[in-house]
This record gives structure tokens, C-alpha cells and sequence, in this order.
């Protein structure tokens, strides 16, 4: 039964991966030349920055930087307490 189980997750997951695959953009291609059209005209009014590139990052993907600099620091933590508990082991 937990095999069947098992097989059956992962016969989904795997499924899910390849349809997502399949969906896929070639590299490289944008998803819509409108968007790039619109942060490059509109970029340095909006947010008062001369870097596109700064501007999309801090201020329009705002909330996803914050949430990637928040899992970097989890990760930093979690790091800096397993080297401790291997350190008080150690004595």
C-alpha cells in the first residue's frame, strides 16, 4: 500500500515537471517585449532611478527581494547553529 503510495506521488510530480517543461519558453526569450518596453520608458519617473535593472529589483520585485534576502538569512542561521551544536559537542 505505501509503496503504490509512493509510486503514484511520484508518478504526479514527475508528470507535473514534464508538462511544466513543455511549457516552457525557449532561453532567452522574453515573456512579453511590452513589459521591457514599458520598465525602460517608464523606469527613471516611476522610481527615480537611472539603473533599469536597480529599479526592477528594489522597487517593482520589491517584496520577492525581500523574501529571497529573508530565506538567505534562515539559511545563514540555520548554518550558524548546526556549526555551534557541533562546537558545544565537541567539549
Amino acid at each position: 500500500m505505501k509503496r503504490a503510495v509512493l509510486a503514484a506521488v511520484f508518478l504526479f510530480v514527475a508528470a507535473f515537471l514534464l508538462l511544466a517543461a513543455a511549457q516552457m519558453r525557449p532561453f532567452g526569450s522574453p515573456a512579453s517585449a511590452l513589459m521591457d518596453d514599458y520598465f525602460l520608458a517608464n523606469a527613471q519617473a516611476e522610481v527615480a532611478a537611472n539603473n533599469v535593472v536597480t529599479a526592477v529589483v528594489f522597487d517593482y520585485r520589491g517584496f520577492d527581494t525581500l523574501g529571497e534576502a529573508t530565506v538567505l538569512f534562515a539559511a545563514v542561521v540555520g548554518v550558524l547553529a548546526v556549526f555551534r551544536k557541533l562546537r558545544e559537542d565537541e567539549r
